[in-house]
């Protein structure tokens, strides 16, 4: 294409998906401000915002992939810039025409997993109850208290599944009846939008639509954060309308409610990171540290970058999928914080984050030793 036509379909697409708020932008720089990749290498999103204004970016720029939607800037920005939206809205014409840089480019791979099998990593859609096997987990039917939707990292990641055994066994302990859909299960699609395929997000949310009321669902259970937010403020852009709970705000109706005991105790020092998708963007900030605050025998303490200013693992806006040198890993910054803290224990209710804290962990040495725990991990242990 011609630049002129570059410049006249970057700035239809923007204000087509509500991007024209970039024209707001007065270039205070404050997103630059509490941006996290400005603790690792220079990042001016302002500097994209500007170019976008005009019409001007360049889509091959490695930059408009560095945002891991985070929320951050949002919350900061005087003027409503909303630079998530603008900035899927500049991937989306990336997608369009298959520019991808080279750390990118594992991205094109999850798309044609999820178009195939329903999951990123490309495991057969037949497998997705596998972790379920010898639980007595049903599959849902219409009248159950919940539909637990198990999502992908928990259904297939070796390391997550111990997350949807504990979350199975803790709601069995309660006597919740519930069912999942096993492969009539499909990824939320939340990735893979903000990385820019929406037409692969329609897809996706499509398929669980049509699952969820052909099966008469009216509750859903979601662990991860990022199911949680598509599921409710997302896919009632298709004109449906689903209670989405997260399980953390579950298991502490289920603790007051007096159907789930938390006797056990747990000894140790533990510290709790807020999920941008479940923190920041959705306010769900309390649940979790009041199911810890209610184990006999741990004790929570607070890092740095907390709550509403919690500290981005990394792994959002689709960069889970991406190409991040160690160097640049916002992750490694955080279990550095978690130490910092005294902690043993870095606790946190995302897979994505577990992913990347498990990770940046194996840098640390023998005399920094430091477990990573889903909340429900160590709920289930507490019993």
């Amino acid at each position: 294409m011609e630049n002129v036509a570059d410049y006249r379909e970057i700035r239809e697409l923007i204000r087509t998906s509500g991007g024209e708020a970039f024209q707001n932008c007065f270039q205070c720089g404050m997103c630059d401000v509490v941006c996290p990749w400005n603790r690792v290498r220079r990042f001016r999103m302002r500097k994209i915002v500007r170019q976008a204004a005009f019409g001007m970016t360049e889509i091959e720029n490695e930059e408009i992939w560095r945002c891991t939607t985070c929320g951050r800037c949002p919350q900061r920005c005087p003027r409503d810039v909303r630079q998530i939206d603008s900035g899927m809205a500049l991937r989306r014409l990336a997608t369009e025409y298959g520019v991808f840089p080279e750390n990118v480019r594992p991205v094109r791979a999850v798309s044609g997993n999820l178009s195939t099998q329903g999951n990123p990593f490309g495991e057969p859609r037949e497998d997705r109850a596998a972790w379920a096997e010898g639980l007595g987990v049903p599959a849902y039917e219409e009248g159950m208290e919940l539909l637990y939707f198990t999502g992908c990292y928990f259904a297939y990641d070796r390391r997550l599944r111990k997350v949807a055994v504990a979350t199975a066994k803790l709601l069995q302990k309660a006597g919740v009846r519930f069912g999942i859909l096993g492969e009539a299960e499909t990824c939320c699609g939340e990735s893979i939008r903000k990385a820019g395929d929406e037409e692969l997000f329609k897809k996706l949310a499509r398929q669980n639509i049509k699952a969820f009321i052909d099966r008469g669902v009216k509750r859903v259970l979601v662990n991860s954060p990022h199911c949680y937010h598509t599921f409710r403020n997302e896919y009632p852009e298709f004109m449906v309308h689903f209670e989405v709970v997260h399980i953390s705000e579950y298991l502490l109706e289920l603790v007051r409610d007096g159907r789930l005991e938390l006797g056990g105790g747990y000894a140790g020092r533990v510290t709790y990171h807020d999920p941008c998708y479940l923190g920041r963007h959705n306010g769900i900030f309390d649940p979790p540290r009041e199911l810890l605050r209610r184990v006999p025998g741990l004790e929570l303490v607070e890092m740095p970058d907390t709550g509403i200013d919690s500290l981005c693992c990394g792994g959002g806006g689709g960069r889970i999928w991406m190409d991040t040198p160690k160097a640049e890993r916002f992750s490694e910054l955080r279990v550095r914080q978690a130490l910092d803290a005294g902690a043993q224990v870095l606790v946190t209710a995302c897979p994505y984050c577990i992913a990347n804290f498990e990770d940046s962990r194996l840098g640390l040495g023998e005399d920094e030793p430091l477990v990573v725990k889903d909340l429900v991990e160590v709920l289930a242990e507490a019993l």
